[in-house]
């Protein structure tokens, strides 16, 4: 019996994070405001019923779907970490990603971000990436306003890749956050 728990369990867990993906599908496609639990089950091809199960709110849907590329930014920095790299250098490279193939995700993901302004169950996650540019600047800096400028940069770079026609490649994006921490090119 214990076997068959199991089963559900993974069948279950499985199916709340495809639900998650067809949330951030349908916000990279139709924006938030594309957001039902009807879409999103369509979307992750489960009955409407599931999504409501899972999800009992369109906030704690929209939470969900921000906590999942809240935590996919996080590996992917961490493993840009753990090979070498310089954090630096990984945020500048999450950012130029931004402008290219990962343009449709970054577009979701700031609106979801902006969209805590007036969505407070979101709020606590919509700061996620900035800490992540914080931690990342204390690697080379303990100053709080030189942290706080490597946060506004790139916060300020991110919104200028999503906006501009030209893309902005990783070594003038690179370029500014260095500049922002006073460190040489």
């Amino acid at each position: 019996m214990s076997g068959q728990a199991d089963g559900r369990r993974e069948r279950g867990r499985q199916r709340r994070e495809a639900i998650i993906a067809a949330t951030l599908a349908v916000v990279e496609r139709d924006g938030v405001a594309g957001v039902t639990h009807r879409t999103v089950a369509r979307e992750a091809d489960v009955a409407a019923s599931s999504a409501v199960y899972y999800f009992a709110t369109l906030d704690d849907l929209l939470v969900a779907a921000l906590s999942a590329a809240a935590q996919e930014y996080a590996d992917q920095l961490a493993a840009l970490r753990d090979g070498g790299r310089d954090p630096i250098d990984g945020i500048a490279e999450l950012i130029a990603a931004a402008g290219g193939p990962g343009r449709q995700r970054a577009l979701a993901e700031r609106e979801l971000t902006l969209m805590a302004s007036r969505r407070p169950a979101l709020r606590p996650l919509a700061g996620h990436w900035r800490e992540q540019v914080a931690e990342a600047a204390r690697t080379r800096t303990d100053d709080p306003v030189t942290v706080d400028a490597v946060v506004a940069a790139a916060d300020g770079i991110c919104a200028r890749v999503l906006l501009d026609e030209e893309p902005i490649g990783f070594e003038r994006i690179r370029a500014v956050l260095r500049h922002a921490l006073h460190l040489p090119e």
